[in-house]
């Protein structure tokens, strides 16, 4: 008996869990095709339902993107993962000025935003519970401080 009651709490399990790896709703075809027109070459594409918004997480170029769009396929931004030789170098005088110029850098990104103004986003961390999302103008100084997981 044990083991039957044991047997159909785990395919419970399994049944619960199953939705939520799964898309909450379709991508609207406004949001995709707002993609496929900015991103024409974009490969390995893979969407998020945000709820509020849609995330696209892909490659174009050899480089790691993730690009924002609004329901009503509006782009509202999106961001490069890029290495430490590709920052500005006043984004690394910003930093070494700033409180966090002894903390690891665990991540470099560009961000372009629809104005066309670039900041760069630098994942900093002092410890595994210690970790800050730092944002920087090109012009290397700090516009943004945010506690991150």
């Amino acid at each position: 008996m044990r083991s039957v009651l044991f047997g159909l709490l785990v395919l419970t399990g399994i049944a619960i869990t199953q939705p939520l790896n799964a898309q909450i709703r379709k991508i609207p075809a406004v949001v995709t095709d707002a993609f496929k027109y900015k991103y024409r070459n974009a490969e390995s594409v893979e969407w998020k339902d945000k709820l509020s918004h849609f995330v696209v997480y892909f490659q174009l170029g050899g480089d790691k993107y993730e690009a924002y769009f609004k329901n009503d396929g509006t782009w509202t931004g999106s961001q490069k993962e890029i290495t430490q030789e590709d920052l500005p170098e006043e984004v690394m005088e910003g930093l070494d000025k700033s409180k966090y110029a002894d903390w690891e850098i665990v991540g470099y990104f560009e961000l372009i935003q629809p104005s066309d103004k670039t900041e760069y986003r630098l994942l900093v961390s002092k410890s595994d519970l210690n970790k800050r999302d730092l944002t920087f103008s090109k012009e290397g100084r700090l516009v943004r401080d945010k506690l991150t997981l």
